[in-house]
């Protein structure tokens, strides 16, 4: 048994990891266009506004992208709880789990990122409505 948890250990190490980077993309997306639209409202340049969309996107992508592998993960959590102790290996291949779900993009459109960033967009679209 002592093999099993210390894999299940590793992987739950890899699975928080790819947490706390999702975390950690989310503060910065709203960081990055809060300071955008500071900048365009103290400069009166609008420019700053049609900019502030580009880092929304891709954060959105890297959140997809940490989520998908996260879920990989969890996937091979679950087969690692049900084997057999003499069938530990410490693998980490997630290759055999390349399933719709656990796909980025398929991910980008999951409620809990998509309400996210939708309602970020929809914030940025009404400020820039008022700035204009």
């Amino acid at each position: 048994m002592e093999k099993k948890i210390k894999h299940l250990e590793f992987i739950q190490t890899i699975i928080n990891r790819m947490a706390g980077n999702s975390f950690l993309i989310k503060g910065w997306a709203i960081t990055l266009v809060a300071a955008l639209f500071a900048l365009s409202s103290k400069d009166a340049n609008k420019n700053y506004i049609i900019i502030s969309f580009l880092p929304v996107i891709i954060f959105w992508i890297l959140d997809a992208y940490f989520l998908s592998r996260e879920r990989a993960f969890r996937s091979l959590y679950d087969k690692v709880r049900n084997l057999d102790e003499n069938k530990i290996d410490f693998s980490l291949d997630i290759s055999q789990f390349k399933e719709r779900k656990n796909n980025w993009f398929w991910s980008m459109f999951l409620h809990t990122i998509l309400f996210f960033y939708t309602s970020l967009i929809v914030v940025m679209l009404i400020i820039a409505y008022i700035i204009r």
